[in-house]
């Protein structure tokens, strides 16, 4: 029997490489994407692992019908991971509505929104599961990132709430929480920047990977007693 999962950020390098590894543990998957297509993603996937369905799905979580849009091409699932999102470097003062209510859009309201909808499926099965991949700012905060540090910490909050809400129907809820990972997202740090920053960080600079092999041991049945809970994934910079 194929086991569904619903992936919202699949188009990013974190994305794409919990895709690969949840495909190689046997998930099929809804790869969610906005801008960047997951049709290839889809394609390749479907050659490597031609027992399992993999479909790309467009929603853009700025808009306020997007998760209904998605949540209208979901037939089956027993997992959901969050790895969608988008971060803004601006102090509070110079923050638009606008921009604040797009990060609320994107990281909170949308993704609690598909959830609500797509975990009435979750009844048919004695186990499934949600990931948050949330951000070490969402538990310690970021100067110039203060909006996006807010609806990180919601997205903990709710995985503590939904946890206990969920675990009788068997469903763990868990969130996990990066540090510093290399993707395309730090382009803008100086090699000096980045080299101040490694500096703080006893295991030095993170990888997709690294998350990806978080996301499949809370979800490949190994970590059946853990609920509620954010994973730290960060190589020592919080302890």
């Amino acid at each position: 029997m194929k086991r569904f999962a619903v992936l919202l950020g699949a188009s990013g390098e974190i994305g794409e490489s919990i895709a690969r590894q949840m495909a190689e543990s046997g998930w099929s998957l809804y790869l969610h994407w906005n801008t960047n297509s997951t049709a290839i993603l889809a394609q390749q996937l479907s050659m490597s692992y031609p027992a399992q369905e993999f479909i790309a799905v467009q929603a853009n979580f700025m808009d306020d019908l997007s998760a209904d849009q998605l949540v209208s091409n979901v037939y089956d699932a027993s997992c959901i991971v969050i790895a969608s999102g988008h971060s803004l470097l601006k102090m509070l003062i110079d923050t638009s509505d606008q921009e604040i209510e797009s990060l609320w859009s994107v990281h909170v309201k949308n993704p609690i929104s598909a959830i609500q909808s797509i975990s009435r499926f979750f009844y048919r099965y004695e186990k499934s599961y949600i990931v948050f991949v949330s951000s070490i700012w969402g538990e310690i905060g970021a100067s110039m990132e203060t909006v996006y540090s807010a609806v990180k910490g919601a997205q903990l909050a709710f995985v503590k709430a939904y946890a206990k809400e969920m675990a009788p129907s068997g469903t763990r809820v868990n969130a996990i929480s990066p540090g510093f990972i290399q993707t395309k997202m730090n382009a803008s740090l100086s090699e000096d920047e980045l080299q101040k920053i490694k500096e703080d960080i006893p295991l030095g600079f993170g990888t997709p990977q690294d998350i990806a092999n978080a996301v499949d041991f809370l979800t490949g049945g190994k970590a059946d007693y853990i609920t509620g809970q954010t994973i730290r994934i960060n190589g020592g910079w919080l302890m």
